[in-house]
């Protein structure tokens, strides 16, 4: 899976808008945020949709589907999870 590129992007453009509002995250990189040093979200692009890679837990990354609505919405929810329990 290649990572997403400035035609998958424009397509994410109301969901990195949304991202970019979030408190605590830095753009890179087009599509590439970090939170601190550390590598936080990144898109993905391939023939079954476009994926996030988010570091959810200390283990590594999740993969969350992005496709439509509904899934930037979930993503949506899981940042703001994990934002918030790093707050703590």
């Amino acid at each position: 899976m290649k990572h997403a590129g400035p035609d998958t992007l424009a397509t994410l453009a109301p969901l990195l808008a949304r991202i970019r509002a979030l408190p605590g995250l830095v753009e890179r990189t087009p599509g590439c945020f970090y939170r601190g040093s550390k590598a936080f979200l990144h898109f993905h692009e391939d023939p079954s949709g476009t994926h996030a890679d988010v570091k959810l837990a200390a283990s590594g990354f999740t993969r969350l589907r992005t496709h439509d609505v509904a899934e930037q919405d979930a993503l949506m929810a899981a940042l703001h999870g994990a934002l918030e329990d790093a707050r703590r």
